[in-house]
């Protein structure tokens, strides 16, 4: 049976300040959405002011297409112009309402299931597919995930979208509900400072937080580290105020050698468990050995084989051990699952076609996360092999990222292309402008030690050209995306098929040229 709108908004918190105009006893039948077109005969419309975009603009269009009730931030006097019909609902902030009202509509599907939520600036995908597969051996296929990459449901798996890596709050609440139709008993959640701000995990009864690191990333949006802090920490403080579900304790999973250990540690939990490299860690380790074909290192004794290169992945390998064992899977569970993970889609991924150097795909796309991976590719050279990097950094972002990555890059990679990675409505040139003075900055030289090349197609087929027998092409930023922005518009974009298309001797042309596009 549907619930009425008012028993849906009887989740809301008092500090919403709700006021209801209208009929609040109405039937709803579909789903809470943000943009007109989505809107189901019977749903409800949720408007909010945005950064590029006021929802209470689309409110007529809502109500064309169906809308039983409209959800918003602004007094209703100040709608004079839309003639409402439909019970309309006054919240301070609509935005952090729709997580409540979208868990309420899936009848809080999260109460049924053990849920893991994982943020960080890196390694969250990663980490998901791992303790995934460890899970999975533990606990006989009983798990789901909901990564950067897709959405598992047991049976079946849904692509998350192109730029996101939360989906919004229906979706995540949909696929919530989805797993526990399944008769799954876990389900695992990345979980991005954006998400956790923009209230797209409220409802989200939490069970395990796990922090991978936290590096310099997204100040564009929160302003300040602090901030990014703050935001991450929403996860940690949802332990405190989830259900309580029979025989789960709260358990909060941290990385004992990032900075920001401490910090995270303070939030109250049943257990805090720390994972690392340093003597402290509850599960540490130790007898790291970085071989041709695989990682192997012990923990408390147990040996692990990890598929996956880079010291990077041995943290994020140990935040799955300690989050698998606290959650009861045992030893050869935990081995096993470890064991199974080839790799990870666009991390650290070889594109190979016929060639005699490597070639690698990886998502990184913050200072940290290149820095690791080129120091990991660096590792794998033979004597006498370079290092060849190609990346850029996105528009509309984090503006200092752009130096940094670039200071970052110069330090390990032997040659450098800067490239577009989306640079939306901002100036391509200008942001390769800035790289490059972060190149210099370090002792790069324009020409002989880095290149900038605006076409990421071209900047890809360059690479392969100037790559010898015994090199590294690791191409960073994109990883598994699909797309890439330029000005307002998403261009079919993948550079695992853009580096395909450099080894067989041919750029790959679906992005503008070089006239086109960003300025």
């Amino acid at each position: 049976m549907p619930k009425t709108l008012a028993e849906h908004l009887q989740i809301l918190r008092p500090e919403q300040h709700m006021r209801v105009v209208g009929d609040a006893s109405r039937l709803i039948t579909a789903p809470f959405v943000e943009t007109d077109y989505d809107v189901q005969v019977g749903g409800v419309f949720v408007a909010r002011v945005g950064r590029s975009r006021d929802g209470h603009s689309m409110i007529a269009g809502a109500l064309a297409r169906g809308a039983a009730a409209v959800v918003g931030e602004k007094p209703i006097h100040l709608l004079s112009q839309v003639p409402l019909s439909v019970p309309y609902v006054h919240l301070a902030n609509a935005q952090e309402a729709t997580g409540w009202l979208a868990a309420s509509y899936y009848d809080f599907p999260s109460h049924h299931l053990t849920t893991i939520g994982i943020t960080g600036t890196d390694g969250k995908t990663t980490t998901t597919h791992l303790l995934h597969s460890v899970l999975q051996a533990a606990f006989a296929q009983k798990v789901g995930f909901i990564s950067t990459i897709a959405a598992d449901f047991g049976t079946k798996t849904a692509d998350t979208g192109l730029h996101v890596t939360t989906p919004g709050a229906p979706q995540v609440q949909q696929f919530l509900a989805q797993m526990v139709d399944a008769n799954l008993h876990y389900a695992i959640l990345e979980m991005t400072s954006h998400g956790l701000a923009q209230g797209r995990l409220n409802g989200v009864e939490l069970d395990v937080a796990i922090l991978t690191n936290l590096t310099h990333e997204h100040l564009d949006y929160h302003g300040s580290f602090e901030a990014y802090r703050a935001a991450k920490a929403l996860m940690f403080k949802m332990l405190d105020t989830s259900a309580r579900k029979a025989g789960v304790p709260k358990i909060s999973i941290l990385n004992r050698d990032d900075p920001s250990y401490d910090f995270f540690a303070a939030i109250p939990a049943d257990r805090v468990c720390g994972y690392g490299l340093s003597e402290s860690a509850d599960f540490r380790a130790e007898q790291i050995e970085f071989r041709p074909d695989a990682t192997v290192f012990t923990v408390q004794d147990h040996p692990i084989t990890l598929k996956l290169f880079g010291r990077f992945n041995v943290y994020n390998a140990l935040a799955a051990i300690a989050a698998a064992r606290c959650l009861g899977a045992d030893w050869s569970a935990v081995q096993q699952g470890l064991a199974a993970v080839e790799g990870v889609s666009g991390r650290m991924e070889r594109i190979y076609a016929g060639q005699a150097f490597t070639a690698l795909v990886d998502f990184a796309h913050t200072p940290n996360a290149l820095k690791n991976a080129l120091e990991t590719g660096r590792a794998m050279l033979p004597d006498g092999g370079r290092l060849i990097a190609v990346f850029g950094s996105a528009g509309l972002r984090d503006v200092e990222k752009r130096r940094l990555m670039a200071e970052a890059a110069v330090q390990v990679a032997d040659f450098m292309i800067l490239t577009a990675e989306d640079p939306r409505t901002e100036s391509l040139d200008g942001i390769l402008q800035t790289m490059a003075q972060g190149c210099i900055a370090q002792g790069g030289v324009e020409g002989e030690t880095f290149l900038r090349i605006r076409d990421r197609g071209q900047a890809i087929y360059e690479a392969c050209q100037r790559a010898q027998a015994g090199d590294i092409v690791m191409i960073c930023g994109k990883g598994h995306e699909q797309s890439m922005a330029f000005g307002m518009i998403e261009y079919p974009w993948d550079d695992r098929e853009a580096l395909r298309a450099a080894l067989q001797g041919a750029p790959l042309a679906t992005l503008p040229t070089a006239h086109e596009g960003s300025g």
